[in-house]
């Protein structure tokens, strides 16, 4: 086996969606390695998410595949596997920040049981280590832990945005899908928190795959970039490579409108 075989994590091939007849994403291909993040940018209507929610088993495809690097049998097809099988993974292995906090949190209890119930997903039933585990999760996305056992209808968009990374990285997980994990929040708010996560990636050898409109958290956080249009990729390479030189129309239409605004 070669070192990039070896550090493979995750293989799409010829990834495709339809709905009805309108494409969601077509003939996509990539290959994703460990500590590697990638971005996916694109307008509105681009078929990022879909192309996102097909690669986390959150939407089955129409055709292609979706392999991942499991730690007990190793490179195996998503949609091969088992749907508890799928469920464990979506528990331990991987993680899913959304847009919207409430999407990914459980609003009716606290920050802190936020957090232990992801543990006790995966077995964790000692209360006093769980709620250990919950406390130093809090610290390390710089929540005040005094608040720990507050709902978090009580919290702001960031401080929301704060617990359900905690949540989805409490159990350690290689893999972290993104979805516009800074949109709607305040500049200043957004430019902490991707300030946040670009640390926890470098500090936790994190694999990413992040779906954004905004260039430049796609340049503050992901090492490569697929840029895609009408469910298709347009352009694709390392994100300085295509964000300075963009070589299709459509990437240079999109790169000039940040610098115009």
């Amino acid at each position: 086996m070669t070192l990039e075989e070896e550090r493979l994590l995750l293989r799409v091939t010829n990834l495709t969606k339809y709905y009805d007849l309108i494409i969601g994403c077509r003939n996509i291909s990539f290959d994703l390695y460990r500590g590697e993040v990638l971005g996916i940018v694109g307008e509105s209507g681009s078929g990022k998410s879909t192309l996102l929610n097909c690669i986390s088993a959150r939407m089955e495809p129409s055709a292609g595949m979706v392999e991942y690097d499991t730690r007990a049998e190793g490179l195996k097809d998503l949609f091969q596997l088992s749907e508890a099988e799928r469920r464990m993974l979506m528990r331990t292995d991987w993680g899913f920040v959304h847009q919207n906090p409430c999407d990914g949190l459980r609003m009716g209890v606290s920050a802190g049981a936020n957090i232990g119930e992801r543990l006790m997903a995966v077995g964790a039933r000692v209360y006093g280590d769980i709620r250990e585990s919950a406390s130093a999760w809090l610290t390390r996305v710089e929540f005040d832990t005094d608040r720990m056992d507050h709902l978090p209808r009580t919290f702001s968009g960031g401080m929301q945005q704060r617990v359900q990374i905690a949540r989805n990285l409490v159990t350690e997980p290689r893999l972290v899908f993104m979805d516009e994990p800074t949109g709607g929040l305040d500049v200043s708010v957004q430019a902490r928190l991707l300030d946040l996560l670009r640390k926890l990636v470098d500090d936790l050898g994190l694999s990413a795959i992040i779906v954004t409109h905004d260039l430049t958290v796609a340049r503050m956080l992901s090492h490569r970039l697929i840029v895609m249009r009408g469910g298709e990729v347009v352009e694709s390479g390392l994100t300085d490579q295509v964000l300075d030189d963009p070589q299709h129309p459509y990437s240079q239409l999109l790169v000039s409108s940040i610098l115009q605004a």
